[in-house]
């Protein structure tokens, strides 16, 4: 009986330790759960990584909330994808907790798979959507594009100048008209040529299209709104030694001896701000439509290079801006 009791104890000892052991596997893999970042997907424009602008800038602000341990992240491209549609669908199958479509463009896709997933959180960049899942970031264009404007307008020696947009669509007239006012602002007198490619992916088209503007129209600054098809007004510019001005990030190394300044749309700090503040209010969005402009830094301009502003031009590029920051100057949109 004694040995019984002797085998027992020594029968029941491991199963208490599993026990023990499991417990503690199952509270441990909670805490990891409870402490594991959120999850992001994104899909991004339609020329994807490497445009040099909108995508690469996206995906700064998303690497940036992903090494301070806010965020893991993936990305989808139509090259791989095809579709927006299947691009979307994908993030949300594999429950990304937040999902954000980069561009106007996307916007029925993303509003067809957010409708599927009600319980899903979207953002969309660059328009609205009135569905509550979905949380949208815009930006002031034309307030960053009359601060392009007014170094262009201070630049040109012909009073000739030249803006080349992707595909023509409200947003993209944002860029034209704020542009147009900050070029007239300080040269009344000056012509502003617009032409829109109808593509954003095609630098032999902005080629194209800045030679036809600087030897038939005596151009002499061409600011361009067209991504990659921008990149090829940019160099042309450079080739004929004329200047140029950028869009989107800096994009002084494209055309180091003809990109004046880029007007620059922070795409990635509007990003990492909305991601990251989503994060920290427990998976919800404090403001449904986050708008940025100047004042806000979500728009500006790069370094001024390749032409030296004077100290009465520096002024006035610099009070302008405190201007639109205040609210004192209200840039129009169209």
């Amino acid at each position: 009986m004694k040995k019984r009791a002797v085998l027992l104890t020594f029968k029941w000892i491991p199963m208490v330790i599993i026990f023990a052991l499991l417990l503690g596997a199952c509270g441990q893999s909670a805490a990891q759960t409870k402490a594991q970042p959120m999850k992001v997907g994104i899909v991004l424009s339609d020329i994807g990584l490497g445009d040099q602008s909108y995508s690469d800038a996206a995906f700064r602000g998303l690497i940036q909330a992903r090494d301070e341990g806010k965020i893991v992240f993936e990305y989808r491209e139509i090259s791989e994808t095809k579709t927006y549609d299947a691009a979307f669908e994908q993030l949300a199958q594999e429950k990304a907790d937040l999902i954000i479509g980069l561009g106007y463009m996307v916007k029925d896709s993303l509003e067809a798979v957010a409708k599927k997933y009600p319980d899903r959180s979207f953002l969309i960049v660059d328009e609205k959507s009135d569905l509550p899942n979905v949380a949208s970031i815009t930006f002031k264009e034309e307030e960053g594009s009359f601060m392009a404007g007014v170094v262009a307008g201070l630049t040109s020696h012909t009073e000739q100048v030249g803006f080349i947009g992707g595909v023509e669509s409200p947003l993209l007239k944002k860029f034209e008209a704020g542009y147009r006012t900050g070029v007239q602002s300080v040269k009344p007198d000056a012509k502003v040529t617009a032409t829109y490619a109808g593509d954003f992916g095609k630098p032999e088209l902005g080629t194209e299209i800045a030679q036809d503007m600087i030897n038939q129209n005596q151009i002499d600054v061409i600011y361009a709104a067209a991504g990659l098809t921008g990149v090829g007004a940019l160099q042309e510019a450079q080739k004929q030694q004329k200047y140029a001005i950028g869009v989107d990030s800096d994009q002084f190394f494209i055309a180091e001896k003809a990109v004046v300044t880029s007007m620059i749309k922070n795409v990635d700090i509007a990003i990492y701000k909305a991601v990251t503040g989503f994060a920290d209010h427990q998976r919800k969005f404090t403001d449904k439509n986050m708008v940025f402009g100047l004042a806000e830094d979500g728009i500006g301009l790069a370094p001024i290079r390749v032409v030296t502003l004077n100290q009465d031009q520096q002024k006035l590029l610099d009070d302008l801006k405190e201007k639109i920051k205040s609210g004192a100057l209200v840039v129009p949109a169209q």
